[in-house]
């Protein structure tokens, strides 16, 4: 073959490999291409799903969000119907309670074996731990509501431990106990009564649990607040359990001098500590296993001027239980109260005269010869009268203003601010008996 032709050979396979390779090359090219469009053929698929997915997690979190605010607002009402519910349950269950006692007490009276005096006790303390525990759960279910709105004002502690000294200084000389009050002649801001029950549960649990020693309550100056300390020699309180004490049903495992569990419903400090947050005061305590424990109350001092001692003291004095030939208007559309107020009032050698309405009342005035000397009303009466009314009434009808007490099952501060303004005296459902005399003899000295 002739050195040209090839010369021409070469040349071709050089441009045949050249165009093989562009070739190759293209195809390659062309599978990469649709490699990728399948790669985001296959992306836009999984981001499609995944949207869809996201969409419909959207949607059953929108449907729960909505269940939950539906749940909430039935838990909520729920929690006001169940407010609503003890609150008239307790009036109710009151009423029986309260004449409950007041049979009793006039039961007691006629006694004069030691069985009998003791069986009595025993009825006695089963009405009160009755009358404790149904309170309790009415006032924790009225704290956890916000229903309770505190009436802030200027408290003398002398007069407020003055009232818990009277109150607890029997129980204490029943154990043998000491419990001292250091003198305090100071004011501070609270709600005399929420705060009066927050002291009272604790030093309840102090000599609860105290089985030698005492309890001492006294203060100390904070800056613009004073710490009350309540203090007890008692058996402390575990480290594990200082959480735990304040949480409802919450009982001591200490044993008391006969050997037997410390009592109590396990609702006094849960209580403590809802109404302390109610009226902002902080609550701490500090202890020692087997030395005692010391409670902490932070309240804002007050800027009215603390009543003389002397004052103080006179107040709480009794006055005497001389209430014989006393005329008592009693006024109470409950039959089994009616009957057990009448026969403890007898039993104390008054005249009673017993209506139901404002209109039965005014009819047992017609007889102009019988002017009672105090009246004693209950707040709701038969037809929707109210004791406050009616002892307006009566008073307006007789041209004088008789001493006369409420007393009733109904805790709201409405009543308590009715009775107030028309300078009538309160007591609540269930009534104790000795408390009753002693307030009636005040009145009518």
């Amino acid at each position: 073959m002739p050195l040209r032709d090839i010369d021409d050979v070469d040349r071709l396979k050089k441009i045949n490999a050249a165009l093989v390779s562009r070739v190759e090359r293209s195809m390659d090219q062309q599978g990469n291409a649709f490699s990728l469009f399948q790669t985001a053929i296959s992306l836009e698929n999984r981001v499609r799903n995944r949207t869809e997915e996201l969409h419909a997690t959207l949607r059953r979190l929108e449907q729960s969000n909505i269940e939950l605010s539906a749940a909430k607002e039935n838990a909520e009402l729920a929690n006001l119907s169940k407010t609503r519910f003890l609150a008239a349950a307790s009036h109710d269950v009151l009423q029986p309670l309260n004449a409950a006692h007041l049979s009793v007490s006039a039961l007691a009276e006629v006694q004069t074996s030691e069985e009998g005096r003791k069986l009595v006790r025993q009825v006695e303390r089963s009405l009160e731990t009755m009358e404790d525990l149904l309170r309790t759960l009415l006032d924790i279910s009225k704290l956890d509501a916000g229903v309770v709105q505190p009436e802030i004002g200027d408290v003398s502690l002398e007069t407020l431990f003055s009232s818990l000294r009277s109150d607890f200084q029997p129980e204490a000389e029943k154990k043998g106990l000491s419990l001292k009050f250091r003198p305090v002649n100071v004011v501070v801001r609270s709600d005399r009564t929420l705060l009066r029950r927050i002291l009272q549960n604790i030093l309840s649990n102090a000599l609860r649990y105290t089985r030698s020693g005492g309890v001492l309550v006294g203060t100390r100056h904070r800056g613009d607040t004073i710490r009350i300390d309540v203090a007890d020699t008692g058996c402390g309180i575990a480290e594990d359990q200082r959480e735990a004490v304040f949480e409802e049903f919450h009982r001591g495992t200490s044993t008391l001098a006969d050997g037997g569990l410390a009592g109590g419903l396990g609702l006094g400090l849960a209580i403590v500590r809802r109404m302390a947050a109610a009226l902002g005061h902080p609550v701490t305590f500090s202890s020692r296993v087997g030395r005692g424990t010391i409670f902490h109350i932070d309240v804002p001092i007050g800027m009215a001027a603390a009543e003389p001692a002397t004052a103080i003291a006179d107040m709480d004095r009794p006055r005497g239980y001389g209430l014989f030939g006393t005329k008592v208007l009693l006024v109470e559309n409950d039959a089994d109260v009616l009957s057990a107020m009448t026969s403890l009032l007898e039993r104390w050698q008054c005249l009673v005269r017993a209506a139901t309405s404002t209109d039965d009342a005014l009819d047992l005035l017609g007889d102009t010869d019988w002017v009672p000397d105090i009246i004693i009303a209950d707040q709701h009466l038969d037809g929707g009268d109210l004791g406050t009314a009616t002892i307006a009434e009566v008073r307006d009808y007789l041209g004088r203003p008789v001493p006369a007490l409420i007393v009733t099952a109904d805790g709201s501060e409405l009543v308590a601010k009715a009775a107030r303004a028309a300078g009538i005296e309160l007591m609540r459902k269930p009534l104790k008996p000795a408390q009753l005399r002693a307030l009636l003899a005040h009145l009518l000295a």
